[in-house]
């Protein structure tokens, strides 16, 4: 054994490669990035045969993983909360297939929404799949529930959810490494009939999958990570789960030795030690990180309390953002310590707002088309989308009125002129557009829809950290005239000011003509120029045979 200091992605990733996985997969998105990056650092610093790619998406993120599942070797899957959305077709019908080699799908989810659009709670997904979710509490548990999760994925042919939050995923501590596991030899399933999800085939899964659902019981009841703790009878009761463990010992200390406890990280739930709990406690408070998932479990949403539940529904709790150690001591009527005050620190800091990057090439593309819109029709509306450039949607540029999910903004686009609109603009960037924004493309140009898309196409997928993006330059070209965008009406401009002449008459060009355009922006991210150079040359080498595609 040895130790190293790690973060809770990167304890995943160590997880996953001491378990033996031959294959990774993943789609960038703050806070689940790290995993996959830590494993493609670590096989290549260390020469390891493990194969894998940042994915279009994460839809075709976990279908490769599920071929790999179906050839029999250990593969990881990671993605943040928001594109297990874009998964959940694969991820719903693969819980019926089941796995074959062991299948973990990790997923960070965003309490507090640092960098989302929303909370949603992962542990949701599962039920909803009756696949088994594991969450760790600290540091230590993302490293051991990970090589957990393969043995159990392999040992019932389920594929297994591993959930992390935002504030485990980017916290740093000691984790203790055990001895590697060798890779499975591939083999393919043997019955390949559990995989054609015919309706006969399916119904012969789903019972099987309903069959497991006992042993899964049995599992969580059994695991000690769900440990029940009675005091003495009539004491009140606590029932944690996952990182919140970590902010009721800070916020209780020594007094959480009075209370009956039941900590949670395996799911589904271990309910014999839920009604023991119930059972001994006089009243019982349910402290969890995200969703009122275990609570609405317990309560029969809220319908039933024959023991007091204390918690997000009851108000007791907040319903957003984090957990924190002063909103439970709140809860149990704990003194909170006073922040630290400094005075006149209101008059000279000021919040400041994210900004696009200084020599942004996104900022000169909203600069010609706010300057367009003005003198050609003040009520356009430009439909945004996920990506660096969402930021062209404060001031001063205020260049964009909607952002929804990735790949939105065409179909949004779409819709305003079937609204009866006339036209309609919107903005994607290139790693957006071939994430999602391919298929909404397809429509517009199939009814030759009137609206102008700029592909804002800066060579890297840069929100995240500089991924390289799946298609830019000419690919972008060939991908948007194959999707049936006539060729006189895909423009490039460049983005820049010495160039913006040219930008803005383009845009008035094609704001002029009824029907469906597509403006390229094309200019590389100021701060990612080594990566988009590297990245090119390797795709370049890669598209004439010259390197390992891996």
């Amino acid at each position: 054994m040895s130790e190293v200091i790690l973060l809770g992605v990167e304890a995943v990733a160590r997880g996953a490669i001491d378990a033996g996985i031959s294959a990774a997969f993943a789609y960038p998105g703050t806070p689940s990035t790290e995993i996959y990056q830590t494993i493609e650092e670590h096989a290549k610093k260390h020469s390891l045969s493990v194969r894998g790619m940042w994915s279009t998406n994460e839809k075709v993120a976990l279908e490769e993983a599920v071929g790999v599942s179906y050839a029999g070797r250990r593969v990881l899957v990671s993605m943040k909360h928001v594109g297990l959305n874009v998964a959940a077709d694969p991820f719903m019908n693969v819980a019926v297939s089941g796995a074959h080699g062991g299948l973990v799908v990790v997923v960070a989810d965003d309490p507090g929404m640092h960098s989302s659009q929303n909370e949603q709670d992962s542990r949701y997904f599962a039920d909803f799949a009756m696949v088994p979710c594991l969450e760790p509490a600290d540091q230590q548990q993302c490293y051991d529930f990970t090589r957990e999760a393969f043995e159990l994925s392999e040992a019932l042919q389920v594929p297994v959810l591993l959930r992390l939050v935002t504030r485990l995923a980017h916290s740093r501590a000691r984790v203790r490494l055990a001895a590697p596991r060798e890779q499975n030899v591939a083999n393919f399933v043997t019955d390949p009939s559990r995989f054609i999800l015919l309706p006969a085939n399916a119904r012969r899964a789903y019972g099987k999958l309903i069959d497991k659902q006992t042993a899964l019981q049995a599992y969580s009841e059994a695991h000690p990570v769900n440990a029940l703790a009675i005091t003495g009878k009539d004491r009140p009761g606590i029932l944690v789960s996952g990182l919140a463990c970590n902010y009721l010992q800070e916020a209780l200390g020594d007094t959480l030795q009075s209370y009956n406890l039941l900590r949670i990280g395996c799911y589904p739930l271990p309910v014999k030690k839920i009604r023991q709990l119930l059972d001994a406690s006089s009243e019982v408070w349910i402290v969890e990180e995200g969703y009122p998932f275990i609570e609405r479990y317990v309560t029969a949403l809220g319908l039933m309390r024959e023991r007091p539940i204390r918690g997000k529904l009851t108000g007791d709790l907040p319903r957003m953002g984090e957990m924190s150690q002063d909103a439970i001591k709140r809860c149990f009527g704990l003194p909170v310590s006073a922040s630290l005050q400094i005075a006149g620190l209101t008059e000279v800091l000021v919040g400041r707002p994210p900004s696009l990057c200084d020599k942004c090439p996104h900022t000169d593309s909203y600069l010609a088309i706010n300057e367009v819109i003005a003198e050609f029709n003040p009520d356009l509306r430009v439909m945004g989308d996920i990506g660096c450039y969402t930021l062209g949607a404060v001031g001063p540029l205020k260049g964009i009125h909607s952002c929804l999910c990735m790949g939105a903004s065409i179909g949004m686009a779409i819709g305003v002129v079937h609204a009866g609109m006339k036209q309609a603009l919107c903005v994607i960037g290139d790693g957006t557009f071939t994430h999602s924004g391919l298929a909404p493309l397809l429509d517009a140009a199939r009814d030759n829809t009137n609206i102008k898309v700029f592909i804002l196409d800066n060579s890297i997928i840069a929100m995240t950290g500089g991924q390289p993006s799946a298609a830019t330059d000419e690919d972008v070209i060939n991908l948007v005239a194959g999707l049936g965008v006539a060729r006189e009406h895909i423009r490039i401009v460049v983005p820049s000011p010495h160039k913006k002449h040219h930008t803005m008459e383009t845009i008035r060009e094609e704001l002029a003509y009824t029907g469906l355009s597509v403006i390229i922006a094309r200019r590389s991210c100021v701060t990612f120029a080594k990566e988009i150079k590297d990245s090119k040359e390797v795709r370049e080498l890669k598209r004439h045979g010259k390197v390992e595609h891996a």
